[in-house]
């Protein structure tokens, strides 16, 4: 089975993709086997088959990457005219798919109204690096933590997404990247040179992952099953603003990377910059980061730092950053702000980024200074906002791509 996959060229947009049959039948991406054998056992099929039919389905959908259960040719006809009666496997509507002149990629997203009162849209992003290409992808429609440097934050929480939902947005993007077996590479299309084109994935899109923990926890578990999408964990990263109670679960239960929005070594500046801090403050949150589980110098925690001129830029912040963090296993990503319309911040001006970083590297801390990158079609860090809350589609990608590179291992 052979798919040619039309992208746009770089710095062009394309029409929309419809997928209506997403909505109309209860999908099977996202189940866990224990529930995909529920599924087709309510629909009849015999109980001595369940075991071999979940195999089968597990391996079309996550290995192969089918959207049609009439590509299952070891399927029976029967039992695909039975599963396409009952259930779907279609992917999410392309509502837009920008292309930046980096190689930068924004998917738009449209998925049914489940409660919401109305279709809903969030965006994912792909990073195309040398060795490496990361996916972000999206946990929430919205967002609740109102942090006052990001432009997602000022969209209102609409609903979390489901685990479908969630591993909807890997398998899409894995589609239109050619990056399933035996489907072609789109032509003009800029590649890691990894066999993989989506090697790592970042929960850092829209949304806080630890307040949607469950459907996050399922899909991710999905994404790493060593017998289907098969990510290594070491390539997962999950992004929280500080959700103290899960990040213990997240190493315990997901075994995943984990990335901490820092921004601040103060309490009374954070309580600003990232409001959950007067929820859980730094010294829970650190203590948290120090008893995650499998922490060590080889699977240490990232800690993101916007730079903001005159906020948290100071050799003082640096030397708080240090002891802040002293003791902790530790990367710390220092991210220049991607200005968004109506913002009061400004970045960090460039020279002093860079003292910054000098200061410590010097104390022994990896700190790299993030690239901007997408920046022409908003696909930056903290510049993710959907149409949800119709926004100038101008309006997000720079911000959170940066935050998306150089997240999980380059290698096992």
């Amino acid at each position: 089975m052979t798919a040619t996959v039309t992208l746009p060229e770089r710095g062009q947009t394309t029409a929309p993709v419809r997928s209506s049959a997403f909505a109309e039948k209860p999908s099977l991406i996202g189940l866990d086997r224990e529930e995909l054998g529920e599924a087709l056992r309510d629909k009849g099929v015999p109980e001595k088959q369940i075991k071999m039919r979940v195999a089968q389905i597990w391996n079309w959908l996550y290995v192969r990457g089918v959207s049609d259960f009439d590509h299952m040719v070891n399927v029976s006809k029967d039992m695909r005219g039975m599963l396409k009666t009952h259930f779907t496997i279609a992917r999410p509507e392309i509502v837009e798919e920008q292309v930046s002149n980096d190689g930068t990629r924004k998917w738009l997203l449209r998925f049914p109204p489940r409660g919401a009162g109305r279709p809903v849209e969030v965006e994912s992003v792909y990073i195309p690096e040398e060795g490496r290409g990361t996916l972000c992808i999206s946990s929430q429609v919205g967002c609740t933590l109102t942090c006052s440097f990001c432009h997602t934050g000022t969209q209102k929480l609409v609903r979390n997404l489901t685990a479908e939902e969630i591993l909807a947005q890997l398998l899409l993007a894995r589609d239109r990247l050619g990056d399933f077996p035996d489907r072609e590479i789109p032509v003009g299309t800029m590649m890691p040179s990894s066999d993989r084109k989506i090697t790592n994935v970042v929960m850092m899109g829209m949304g806080e992952p630890l307040y949607n923990f469950e459907e996050v926890k399922k899909a991710l578990l999905i994404a790493t099953d060593g017998d289907g999408l098969s990510l290594s964990k070491r390539r997962v990263t999950l992004s929280t603003s500080g959700v103290v109670p899960e990040i213990y679960r997240t190493g315990e239960e997901i075994g995943v990377m984990l990335a901490i929005s820092l921004h601040a070594v103060r309490d009374e500046l954070r309580d600003m910059l990232v409001p959950i801090n007067k929820k859980y403050p730094l010294k829970e949150l650190i203590e948290a980061c120090r008893n995650y589980p499998g922490l060590s110098n080889a699977r240490r925690i990232t800690f993101e730092y916007v730079m903001l001129k005159d906020v948290n830029d100071s050799l003082e912040d640096a030397k708080g950053l240090i002891q802040l963090l002293k003791g902790v296993p530790a990367k710390i990503n220092l991210i220049p702000f991607n200005p968004w319309p109506g913002t009061n911040y400004q970045c960090s001006d460039w020279a002093q980024i860079e003292k910054f970083a000098d200061f410590i590297n010097q104390a022994g801390y990896a700190s790299p200074i993030r690239t901007p990158r997408g920046r022409d079609i908003l696909a930056a860090c903290g510049q993710l906002k959907s149409e949800s809350e119709r926004m100038r589609k101008t309006e997000r990608l720079a911000f959170e791509a940066m935050m998306i590179a150089n997240h999980g291992e380059d290698d096992e």
